[in-house]
């Protein structure tokens, strides 16, 4: 089963999108979007830019745990991961971003 993007529309009626795996796993969450077009646009970047390593940013939280953002050509946060326990976890949530997003599906929800 492979990757999948869904769009759907959050309860402040900003327009969101996710990245999930193929075993339905969130992998990357959007920021919101105030049209259906700015989300679809900000999906064509994710999988644009997700063949790049480079565009992955590593972070650790204040808590410890780790994280990642992925960022566009211009710098912009594009989609950022949910909080791991290791490092390892992290770096295996990129390649599971780089993995799928280039060919993932859209489906609206």
């Amino acid at each position: 089963m492979s990757g999948k993007f869904t769009l759907f529309t959050g309860k402040n009626g900003e327009i969101y999108f996710n990245l999930k795996a193929g075993n339905g796993e969130i992998i990357l969450k959007s920021e919101g979007y105030r049209d259906k077009g700015g989300a679809q646009n900000g999906i064509e970047s994710v999988r644009k830019n997700a063949a790049d390593a480079s565009r992955f940013e590593k972070k650790t939280s204040v808590n410890g745990k780790f994280h990642f953002n992925l960022k566009a050509a211009n710098h912009q946060v594009i989609g950022s991961s949910e909080m791991y326990e290791s490092e390892r976890s992290r770096d295996n949530g990129i390649a599971s971003v780089m993995a799928n997003a280039p060919d993932a599906s859209l489906v609206e929800t």
